[in-house]
């Protein structure tokens, strides 16, 4: 829920608390479909459509675009619930990239889907 230590001065929720939130999500799922620990290392094509407001929950969707050898594009979209149970608008969307590490944060392979996840 958007809280109101998260605004600008004109009251709107800062876009940062916005992306934040979007690079956790995307990171939950580029983590699933690695089953390792991953970074991100870009955000392309963040578009601010709406704003987002003091009470808005805001609902964060992703889906898995291309898996490269050691990177993931996490496509995202960001809905807000207007205060808490109002109608749902779509506020932003953005593509992150991920890449899976081992421990020491090197890069390792994404194993292909289906693959079981040790």
């Amino acid at each position: 829920m958007a809280m109101p230590a998260d605004t600008n001065a004109a009251g709107d929720i800062f876009g940062g608390w916005v992306l934040s939130q979007m690079d956790l999500a995307g990171g939950i799922a580029a983590g699933q479909r690695s089953g390792c620990r991953v970074v991100t290392i870009a955000v392309d094509k963040m578009k601010f459509i709406r704003p987002v407001h003091v009470g808005d929950v805001l609902c964060v969707y992703s889906r898995v675009g291309r898996v490269g050898r050691t990177s993931m594009e996490i496509n995202l979209e960001a809905w807000a619930l207007r205060h808490r149970f109002g109608c749902r608008e779509k506020v932003t969307e953005a593509t992150f990239t991920f890449v899976a590490v081992d421990d020491d944060g090197r890069p390792v392979p994404v194993p292909p889907e289906g693959a079981a996840v040790e």
